[in-house]
């Protein structure tokens, strides 16, 4: 079955549609506004202490939205101060300070150093067998060929 065609006809300005203009392509990036991406607010441990006790006292005053108030004043959601409290309340203003964000590392700069020691440790242990089985070779081969061993020179 054939596709229906669509006729497309022109509609005068005064029909009711406004008269489309061509869009300009000669508009380079650099003449274009750009906006700035916002970054995320960061507070310190100082102010996250200042903000948890100032919503403390907010909730001892007994005033009705004082607590509300002070969250839309100072631009923060109740989670944030919720997650702020849990961790005063676990660890003091040392659980308040801005952690590294990301995974963290399986090893502390002493542990790696302990690890590369005990791997050079474990290759010098494998070369010393290698060697011993060597010598011991070398001492069955002189046994077998009937041949002196040379003596270790004398020390003083």
């Amino acid at each position: 079955m054939p596709k229906p065609q669509v006729l497309h006809r022109k509609v005068a300005p005064d029909e009711g549609e406004p008269e489309r203009k061509p869009r300009e392509s000669n508009i380079d990036g650099a003449s274009q506004e750009s906006v700035q991406a916002k970054t995320r607010r960061q507070f310190s441990a100082s102010e996250k202490l200042r903000l948890v006790k100032a919503a403390e006292a907010a909730l001892a005053s007994g005033e009705r939205g004082a607590l509300e108030a002070l969250l839309r004043e100072e631009g923060i959601y109740s989670s944030q101060l919720s997650a702020w409290r849990q961790q005063f309340g676990a660890d003091g203003k040392a659980g308040l300070t801005s952690r590294k964000p990301g995974r963290k590392p399986k090893h502390g700069a002493r542990d790696r150093e302990l690890l590369a020691v005990t791997k050079q440790n474990e290759i010098l242990q494998r070369k010393l067998r290698v060697a011993d089985a060597l010598i011991a070779l070398q001492k069955k081969m002189h046994e077998v060929l009937g041949l002196a061993l040379p003596e270790p020179p004398e020390e003083h």
